[in-house]
């Protein structure tokens, strides 16, 4: 029989005891201020209740229809990667210690808590290059509009100026919160696969906050950033870069390279795909702009005894400062996927992020090589990372059919995003294999020549 109550667990007696407690007769009247009109009459439509055990051979079935990259190479990227995460992170996560904490407001009872995200924000600033980091963000996409209005309080200036090779969500975002707070974001043009940097210097003005790049970009492309720090700087305006993490690992810093903040998402790091999300956002400056800082940050410290400590050391947001003064309502952050990462880069090390790194260039450039080989057009023409773009002669929708048809997740369509007719964004990360690339070209050019 199924049990009624295993989903809501209110009986039929806790309500008659909850009703009389309320001097009501039914639950009708408990609702009566709620307008009718706006009330469910009757009964939602949806399928009558089944045994549990049922259910779950049924949402069994239905997840095998998934076409996941636990059984199929998955080549598509654009902002979510499959990257190999040591066994460990998830053992660690899974600790109630980890896996149930709130905010470690109290020090005394969170020292574990902080300590982790101490060392969070400690290995972001060894790859961004710069002096603080916060304890995360949401995502990457909404570090960069954290970023964007902390240089538009900063600088008292109005606009911003972002490439269009910077991740499409991460714009969106941006414009959102743009239009909530009042300033204007001016997008600068492509050159093939890389910032315009020509239209850069016509669009920047002293009234200019922020430019915004993405490092490696959207099409997997290395940017300029010392060229593009000049642009900004000549006018005043701050330099945000948006990074991916594992990237950093060879490339120079961009805090090396002139960035004001870095921002990025955590995810190539210790975070599984899950179909999306959830991520984890990283946010790092230098020191002049770190009590202005989204979120809260942790700091080390001595108790009376001399022993070490970790305490909550700054929480610039609207909840603890005048509104006024405030540059985010940011009052959360992602401490367990953070710790993932600090996990995942303990795990791995120095050499072995370096390493994992190298792979992906180098796997990237053999699929790209062999692309070519059979007269495929790769459009990147900048150095690129684990991403790179190639046109086809037909629409990217029915090659990717056909490439899960073989067994193969293919890559992202550009048309959408960019109104690029039959370019595909191709990512290849460690994880690929010869043989899976081999098979992707293979049946690409099968797919291509009928």
């Amino acid at each position: 029989m199924t049990n009624p109550y295993r989903y809501l667990p209110d009986t039929k007696q806790d309500q008659e005891e909850m009703l009389a407690f309320l001097n009501m007769s039914s639950i009708d009247e408990l609702f009566e201020d709620i307008p009718s009109d706006i009330r469910l009459a009757g009964e939602l439509n949806i399928p009558k209740a089944i045994p549990e055990p049922l259910l779950l051979k049924k949402m069994q079935r239905l997840t095998s229809q998934n076409k996941n990259a636990n059984y199929y190479p998955t080549f598509l990227g654009a902002g979510t990667y499959d990257h190999y995460i040591p066994s460990v992170v998830n053992h660690m996560i899974s600790r109630s210690e980890f896996y149930t904490a709130y905010t470690p407001y109290q020090p005394e009872i969170s020292q574990g808590e902080l300590q982790a995200i101490f060392e969070f924000q400690t290995m972001v600033c060894e790859l961004t290059g710069m002096d603080v980091a916060n304890s995360s963000m949401y995502d990457g996409f909404t570090s960069l509009a954290e970023a964007a209005s902390l240089a538009v309080a900063s600088t008292r200036r109005l606009k911003v100026l972002v490439s269009r090779a910077v991740h499409p969500e991460s714009r969106a975002i941006l414009n959102t919160v743009a239009d909530g707070q009042g300033y204007t974001v001016k997008e600068v043009n492509l050159a093939t696969d890389v910032t315009d940097l020509e239209n850069l210097k016509e669009q920047i003005e002293q009234d200019t906050a922020a430019v915004i790049v993405q490092y490696p970009n959207f099409f997997g492309s290395i940017e300029d950033l010392a060229t593009i720090k000049k642009i900004a700087e000549a006018k005043g305006a701050l330099f945000i870069v948006s990074a991916n993490p594992l990237a950093l690992a060879l490339l120079q810093a961009p805090g090396k390279l002139g960035a004001d903040i870095v921002v990025g998402d955590m995810q190539p790091l210790g975070i599984p795909m899950a179909f999306g999300g959830p991520h984890c956002g990283y946010f790092s400056v230098h020191k002049k702009f770190m009590r202005k800082v989204p979120g809260r940050i942790v700091g080390q410290t001595t108790d009376d005894q001399g022993k070490r400590g970790f305490v909550l050391t700054l929480q610039a947001r609207e909840q603890h400062i005048r509104r006024d003064k405030a540059s985010s309502n940011i009052c959360s952050n992602q401490a367990l996927n953070a710790l993932a990462s600090a996990v995942c880069m303990t795990a791995l090390g120095k050499q072995g992020i370096c390493h994992m790194a190298q792979l992906n260039v180098e796997k990237a450039d053999y699929m790209a090589n062999s692309l070519q080989k059979k007269g495929f057009i790769v459009k990147n023409e900048a150095p690129f990372f684990n991403e790179f773009v190639v046109e086809l002669p037909c629409p990217i929708k029915e090659v990717n059919a056909k490439l899960l048809e073989a067994g193969i997740i293919g890559g992202f369509d550009l048309e959408s995003d960019y109104g690029f007719n039959n370019q595909m964004l191709i990512a290849v990360t460690e994880q690929r294999t010869k043989e899976e690339i081999d098979q992707f070209v293979e049946v690409l050019e099968a797919v291509v020549n009928g």
